[in-house]
């Protein structure tokens, strides 16, 4: 065989015999690069309470006094409010939004130095604001 056809013969050889492999490569880095998108998408945590505003307000408030963030400021809006907060390194907003005059929707977002999302206090906060609201009815 001619020296400069055997590189080619191999290369077309193992591209032959390799292609098995190709979807197993493009699934681990569609994944890999899927999670990094559902870490920034999924970094915001909602949920919708069978309750008015003004008591899901209440156990939200409670909620972040317990986690021990500070309150700076809540903003009304055109069907709820936004309540901006702080904790060491990260910034929180947290928006209620009236669905019904007895069903609010709750969505939290917590940035680590304004960079960085933290969807695990994001959670948190809407999980005791869960508790403090389930404490008030009980």
């Amino acid at each position: 065989m001619n020296k400069r056809r055997l590189p080619v013969m191999l290369m077309l050889v193992s591209s032959l015999t390799l292609t098995a492999c190709d979807p197993i490569t493009l699934t681990i880095l569609g994944a890999g690069a899927s999670a990094g998108v559902a870490h920034g998408l999924g970094s915001v945590a909602y949920k919708t309470f069978t309750a008015p505003l003004k008591k899901v307000n209440k156990a939200t408030l409670l909620a972040l006094k317990r986690m021990g963030i500070k309150i700076e400021s809540v903003e009304k809006t055109a069907t709820g409010q936004v309540i901006n907060a702080t904790s060491s390194d990260r910034t929180i907003e947290v928006t209620l939004e009236a669905i019904s005059k007895k069903t609010t929707r709750i969505r939290s977002i917590a940035r680590q130095d304004s960079v960085f999302f933290d969807a695990a206090t994001a959670t948190e906060i809407v999980n005791q604001t869960e508790k403090a609201l389930k404490r008030r009815r009980g």
